[in-house]
């Protein structure tokens, strides 16, 4: 979402500008390895204009494909974000400054580093997978198996079964 100057100073002047649309950001999907998808994510907001400087109220909303904490099955995860942003088209505003007014280089505002950073910050630490079964997970993988609190049934190594009539003796003794 890119916005210029002119068009910013010319609709936000009086009024407040609304603007609304669809983008893609789905470059986030090789800069994360958690998410493996997202759609198109609906951004919607205001912009109001005070001097130099640039007021935007957003929301985003979408749906990404996270993996499972537990089995790394795919797990849909919608999300709305809301967040307020502050430009300035101010040439005192600089990089170095730790303020959270972001400056204006050039003669247009690009909203979709600011949409991207957010939809980062809101990916969950750990997303969890509801009725899955434990067929649909992997089971075993190299040098790994997924152990379960079900017992299974022992079986003796046939190379000590000899051993076991030793045990059976004492048991007797008692």
């Amino acid at each position: 979402m890119k916005f210029t100057l002119a068009q910013l100073k010319k609709d936000a002047f009086n009024k407040p500008f609304s603007f609304s649309g669809e983008v893609d950001v789905s470059e986030l999907e090789s800069m994360n390895n958690d998410i493996r998808e997202i759609e198109l994510v609906h951004v919607e907001g205001i912009c109001n204009m005070h001097g130099d400087q640039f007021f935007f109220t957003f929301t985003i909303t979408g749906r990404m494909i996270l993996p499972c904490a537990r089995t790394l099955v795919d797990v849909p995860y919608s999300f709305e974000i809301e967040t307020k942003e502050i430009f300035s088209s101010s040439p005192y505003y600089n990089d170095e400054d730790e303020s959270e007014i972001h400056p204006i280089h050039g003669e247009v505002l690009d909203l979709m580093p600011f949409i991207k950073e957010n939809i980062l910050l809101e990916v969950p630490f750990r997303v969890f997978a509801k009725d899955v079964e434990e067929t649909e997970f992997l089971q075993k993988g190299k040098d790994w198996e997924v152990l379960s609190d079900k017992p299974k049934e022992m079986t003796i190594d046939p190379r000590l079964k000899k051993l076991e009539s030793l045990f059976k003796d004492t048991e007797k003794e008692k």
